[in-house]
């Protein structure tokens, strides 16, 4: 899980084992991922996949409206929000002395490990007394691992801590043998240890409590792609907590470990859908696939609901936290497939997170809202000697905090035309 997953912690003393291992495979999925295709059809898994034709028609039984493709306006997303203007709990958005609501926002990158930088920024947030109340929460990846906690609210600091800073590697993946998997399996780990992991954090009191921000006006999302009809997809996170459904908590839990699976590092996640009365399954992987980070995934445009809804003059906050560098980092390329493929991968994530923070920039000035983002600083170490290192990780957490406490230092404007501001 190199650029999507959370967690770090215990120390490991067989460092050069299985996360070494899995580390060097992650970095050449690409070549990997080339081999298994001129290998192909050597042991393809049964599935019952939802026919091309009928892919827009597919939906989560019993609950329809919990979803949408990016991309395009949703009804029910539209109309989901529109509502929660008037669910919203007067002391969560007070009026101020001039009658204009305020609304904070926040969306978390993914990130891997490095996730541990945001856990701490939000804890050291919460120590200056300055952390507002979210409107919305939005995660892919690592940041889908952390949006609940940071959704809920402070009283969710420790676990937030404890999630990023108590694991390592072996609580996140088991490595698989390399040549069974190439020619019939669909990842190079195992992510049990990560389900696992959620399952025990994740719980019905945390879904209540997600629940009960729900229908106090607020909003969680969570986004995942969908493999078979190459889409990213928003999940409303709190019509599935307020469901009442049975399936509700394991299908909480779905997505946030979809969300995480780098695929081919992990294995995909199943959904049971259905069209026309028949069950299919649809296969879903890490959100940051197809964006490292989002806002509205262009399903609602919250300012023109708010005006919609009646609520009068609001003014947005929006905060985003990268788990993550941007810079270019300038080396030699091995004349190999591994080598190629890595520097590849690396230049088109930074890339693609640039792009996101522009387009959120974009609706940040569409909407005439604030614009914060952060990042971690350029001269900061953050590889280790395992995937999940500890030790990495335990920095990145209290760098993390320091630059909570300080305000934290924000970026305004997207990068390149960016400059340090505060709230």
């Amino acid at each position: 899980m190199p650029s999507s997953a959370p967690i770090a912690g215990c120390a490991c003393s067989a460092r050069t084992t299985d996360a070494q291992a899995v580390r060097a495979r992650l970095k050449s999925f690409a070549a990997l991922a080339a081999l298994a295709a001129a290998l192909g059809g050597c042991g393809l898994l049964p599935r019952n996949a939802v026919p091309p034709e009928l892919v827009e028609e597919a939906r989560i039984p019993y609950l329809p409206d919990v979803r949408a493709w990016a991309g395009r306006p949703s009804p029910a997303m539209m109309r989901d929000l529109a509502e929660s203007f008037a669910q919203e709990a007067p002391e969560d958005f007070p009026k101020g002395a001039d009658g204009v609501v305020e609304y904070a926002h926040l969306a978390i990158s993914g990130g891997g490990p490095n996730g541990a930088f945001g856990a701490g920024l939000l804890n050291g947030w919460t120590a200056t007394g300055k952390r507002p109340t979210f409107k919305i929460v939005t995660g892919v990846s690592t940041g889908a691992l952390m949006a609940p906690f940071a959704f809920i609210g402070t009283s969710y600091d420790k676990a937030l801590r404890e999630f990023y800073t108590t694991t390592s590697s072996r609580n996140i993946f088991r490595a698989l043998s390399i040549i069974p998997q190439l020619l019939g399996g669909d990842s190079l780990a195992d992510s049990g240890p990560l389900a696992a992991l959620i399952e025990s954090h994740v719980d019905a009191t945390l879904l209540a409590q997600v629940a009960e921000a729900h229908r106090r006006g607020r909003r969680l999302y969570v986004g995942t792609v969908d493999l078979d009809a190459q889409r990213f997809v928003v999940w409303n996170m709190g019509l599935v907590a307020t469901s009442g459904r049975p399936e509700a908590l394991e299908l909480f839990r779905k997505v946030m470990l979809a969300s995480a699976s780098v695929p081919i590092a992990f294995p995909p996640v199943f959904f049971e859908v259905e069209v026309g009365g028949r069950g299919y399954d649809e296969m879903h992987v890490d959100g940051a696939v197809a964006a490292s980070v989002f806002l509205t995934g262009g399903v609602f445009d919250s300012a023109v609901i708010r005006d919609r809804a009646g609520r009068g003059p609001g003014r947005e906050h929006i905060y985003v936290i990268h788990n993550g560098q941007l810079p270019p980092v300038a080396a030699q390329t091995p004349r190999s497939l591994r080598g190629i493929a890595t520097r590849t991968l690396q230049a088109a994530s930074r890339a693609g997170m640039v792009g996101d923070l522009f387009r959120i920039h974009t609706i940040a000035v569409a909407t005439q809202a604030s614009f914060y983002w952060i990042t971690i600083p350029d001269d900061v170490a953050i590889e280790g000697s395992e995937v999940f290192d500890p030790v990495v990780m335990g920095r990145l957490y209290e760098l993390g905090y320091r630059k909570g406490t300080e305000g934290p230092p924000w970026y305004a404007g997207p990068p390149g035309l960016q400059y340090r501001t505060a709230p």
